[in-house]
């Protein structure tokens, strides 16, 4: 009898190990279930809003380019290229050091935090605009100086100083974005940003056909439309009952606190315009190869197709990063890395789906941006070289959202670095102009530059430390005045790293 005792927990404890295992399983889909609707209600509106965005300036140079005459367009591209490298790509990546303190303090409940760093990095971006807006006002000028077309000049000039009333909107609207983002506030910056750019296309159009303004009355649309999609942002986070407890009124401290922000905003800053300058150069180099026109028309042609493809991993990585630093805010790490499992998976999928379109579409996407038959021959051939840049490029946007959410921008600003400036460009130069591979030449060493940035951040991120990162972040939220003499314990130094 004694012996047959223990038969019976065994028998028991098979079938307690089957159920567990079988609701092991259940849970384990349910859990990741669950990470998969919150990652999709962040990422699906972000990129709309990041489409709809984009799109007003897209718009803008569309009307342009229907007015008599070559100049109006080539001034407004220029004034647009050059608008974005110096100013607005600042902005926004500075303002991405919100996605950090605000998304961590939110996840750990300091609620009033949010509204006191959302006012430090609006006062940051205010008075980093004002240099800024000098350089626009001279701007013209600097362009005649390094060589360029005198007409040409003088009308980007002029096209661009209208600019600087939209840059003043979007350096406020900016981080309004990020501190709804942080909450995973996205259908009212949906709704703005869909409503602006509803109410952008007339207006552009009665500015620039049925006024005397022409071309400069595109320019004044954009910083009109910008101005708007503030004031309706800025109205929601101050009547909405959902911003009730992370809405805070303006204190001094907003104004002794910018160093705070500023430890995270120029890495991040630094971390998106490295990327975004090194596809600039690669334009700019590219009017040095024989048949300057056409090579320089193919690879902007290159260059908006992946900013247009861009904007869904852009809203996979807000996802990333807000998922991210919430549940590392909130002192759970496991949560955090649940989140990057989720969202890479997620990454993966769209990437082998937008390309696998894109190449698809091979044949006939040339005929989308012009009918001359050599420039869409051209494109054609360039595709599957564009197709890698696409791949790599949204998984990396996404381990970008990942490190903004970490708080590891300045680890970003490295890999950015030495990605795009010392494998990327001298390789692109290399084949383009030694090997004679011309425009080809020149993306595909800049398509090895984004496969380097995703394969060390991808490095980066598997061997980070999520329970020391989780701890790193209760720190920076809970400790909020540090001297400025002392080695900040917040700032991580690499240890997150196993």
């Amino acid at each position: 009898m004694e012996e047959r005792l223990p038969l019976l927990p065994q028998r028991m404890s098979r079938d307690g190990d089957g159920r567990e295992k079988r609701c092991g399983r259940v849970r384990w889909w349910r859990d990741l279930a669950r990470e998969a609707g919150k990652v999709g209600r962040v990422a699906l509106p972000m990129a709309a809003v990041s489409v709809s965005q984009y799109a007003v300036q897209v718009a803008s140079n569309m009307m342009v380019g229907h007015l008599p005459g070559v100049l109006p367009l080539s001034a407004s591209a220029i004034a647009t290229s050059l608008g974005t490298v110096s100013g607005f790509s600042l902005l926004i990546g500075m303002a991405s050091g919100l996605e950090t303190l605000c998304g961590q303090a939110y996840g750990a409940k300091q609620y009033d935090k949010l509204g006191l760093q959302t006012y430090r990095a609006t006062v940051t971006l205010i008075l980093v605009s004002i240099p800024i807006s000098l350089l626009w006002v001279f701007i013209g000028k600097l362009l005649i100086l390094i060589g360029q077309d005198p007409l040409i000049s003088k009308a980007a000039g002029r096209y661009i100083i209208w600019l600087i009333p939209g840059l003043f909107a979007y350096a406020v609207s900016q981080p309004l974005t990020k501190f709804l983002q942080s909450q995973s506030l996205i259908i009212p910056m949906l709704w703005s940003s869909m409503a602006t750019l509803l109410l952008h296309i007339p207006l552009c159009w009665l500015l620039v056909f049925k006024t005397s303004l022409g071309f400069i009355g595109a320019s004044l649309a954009i910083s009109l439309s910008y101005w708007l999609n503030l004031i309706m942002l800025a109205a929601y986070i101050r009547y909405s009952n959902s911003c009730k407890e992370t809405r805070s009124p303006p204190t001094l401290e907003a104004f002794k606190g910018v160093g705070v922000f500023l430890r995270l905003a120029l890495p991040s800053a630094l971390m998106l315009c490295f990327e975004w300058w090194s596809f600039e150069v690669l334009i700019l180099v590219s009017g040095l190869l024989p048949n300057p026109e056409l090579q320089t028309s193919v690879l902007s042609i290159c260059l908006t197709t992946i900013s247009l493809m861009y904007t869904i991993p852009y809203g996979l990585g807000a996802a990333a990063s807000t998922r991210v630093a919430n549940e590392l805010g909130g002192g759970n790490p496991e949560g955090a890395r649940s989140a990057v499992r989720v969202v890479m998976c997620i990454a993966v999928m769209e990437a082998a789906l937008v390309t696998s379109t894109l190449l698809a579409s091979q044949h006939i996407l040339g005929y989308a941006y012009s009918s001359d038959k050599e420039v869409v021959t051209y494109v054609n051939a360039m595709v599957p070289f564009v197709c890698v840049s696409v791949a790599a490029d949204s998984l990396q946007g996404v381990l970008s959202g990942i490190a903004r959410g970490c708080g590891w921008q300045h680890l970003g600003a490295y890999v950015n670095l030495g990605s795009f400036y010392l494998v990327g460009i001298p390789v692109a130069l290399f084949l383009g102009f030694v090997l004679k591979m011309e425009g080809k030449g020149l993306w595909m060493g800049i398509s090895c530059g984004s496969i380097v940035q995703f394969l060390l951040l991808a490095v980066i991120t598997f061997f980070s430390n999520w329970q020391k990162m989780s701890e790193t972040a209760r720190e920076r939220v809970f400790r909020e005045e540090l001297s400025d003499s002392d080695k900040e314990p917040w700032v991580s130094d690499g240890s997150d790293l196993l």
